[in-house]
């Protein structure tokens, strides 16, 4: 099941709260002392941030797959989301050792850059997201040669599983996204989400209508799933896409967006007797976002073509803070899942 720390940092004592939760998913994720220590830096020089310039926060910890990363297995992945004013100078601040806070650590911004193993943050006057993941390989790893893939994963009410999940895999020259919402919330949500994304990895080589078919009798032990899988096989510059139940689906593709719309239905107990697919033309500034029903049905894509160009997991979260109000309150798990292009310009 998907274990998620999602920690509200408003005081002191939620630094130590951090620091302890990171340590806890350094030991889920496999990762030697060294670097569970490194993850435990990094997420504390962060919560620090968040309370001495944006006056609070959240910081999302949770554990990632990380496709081609061989025997390393998942990473702990970071996610700092804030409403502050924003980083003023980002080149000065991603200065190694860097901090204007005498509360800080010293660590700085630019430390975190260099020791976590991928580093991005997106800062406007809105505020700051900031995602690091730390694995037991210390370099960046790679999805697939034209795409990367990256989420965020939040649970109702802070508990400690959700009932949503996504991942990615890599077959030749096929990368696969999932997204997965199991019925209601909760344990048992988070049964049937997990079982659907043990089912990628047996059959991610196929496609996604094939898929979808192959995962419904491997999710009938469990209460069910809406899912959603898009395939981008980056041989041919082609997307596919395919759902079955309430998964949000924008494409993001010369310039607009387009809604990529599912099939009704519950993969695990009311499958279709058909699944469509769509196909669409996957370009260098092409991005899919894939999402559960925990997002309000009526958020707005983004419109800062700076943004698409970061890590997908930091056009994910920026997109599920942005979405967020207290006059919209959350009502069940969230997830958002984002596929982008992997072009030469992605960048901090």
């Amino acid at each position: 099941m998907t274990r998620v720390w999602d920690i509200p940092v408003h005081d002191p004592t939620r630094v130590r709260d951090v620091r302890v939760a990171t340590e806890e998913a350094g030991a889920r994720a496999g990762l030697d002392a060294h670097r569970t220590a490194v993850a435990a830096l990094v997420a504390t020089e962060l919560a620090t941030n968040l309370l001495k310039h944006a006056g609070g926060g959240r910081l999302v910890i949770d554990l990632v797959e990380r496709p081609g990363a061989g025997p390393h297995g998942p990473a702990v992945q970071l996610v700092a989301l804030d409403h502050g004013p924003g980083i003023r100078d980002v080149t000065t601040a991603m200065l190694d050792g860097y901090t204007t806070s005498e509360a800080s650590l010293g660590a700085g911004l630019g430390t975190c850059l260099r020791i976590a193993g991928e580093f991005d943050l997106y800062s406007t006057p809105r505020g700051t997201v900031s995602v690091a993941r730390i694995g037991q390989g210390t370099g960046p790893e790679k999805t697939a040669p034209a795409g990367r893939a990256g989420g965020i994963n939040v649970p109702l009410g802070r508990a400690e599983h959700s009932g949503d999940a996504w991942s990615c895999v890599v077959s030749g020259s096929r990368l696969t996204l999932l997204l997965a919402d199991g019925l209601g919330h909760g344990a048992k949500a988070a049964q049937a989400s997990g079982a659907a994304v043990d089912e990628l990895h047996r059959v991610g080589h196929l496609s996604p209508p094939e898929i979808l078919r192959q995962m419904h009798p491997a999710l009938r032990h469990t209460r069910g799933a809406a899912v959603a899988v898009a395939q981008l096989d980056t041989d041919t510059g082609e997307l596919a896409f395919s759902g079955v139940g309430n998964i949000g689906a924008r494409l993001h593709t010369a310039g607009s967006w387009a809604h990529l719309v599912s099939h009704p239905g519950i993969v695990g107990a009311q499958f279709p007797a058909t699944v469509p697919v769509r196909r669409s033309p996957w370009g260098p500034e092409s991005l899919l976002v894939l999402h559960s029903d925990g997002l309000p049905s009526r958020w707005v894509p983004p419109n800062e073509p700076h943004l698409l160009t970061h890590d997908p997991a930091v056009v994910a979260a920026t997109i599920l803070r942005d979405a967020s109000s207290a006059a919209s309150p959350v009502r069940d798990d969230t997830c958002v899942a984002v596929l982008a292009s992997d072009h030469p310009g992605r960048h901090l």
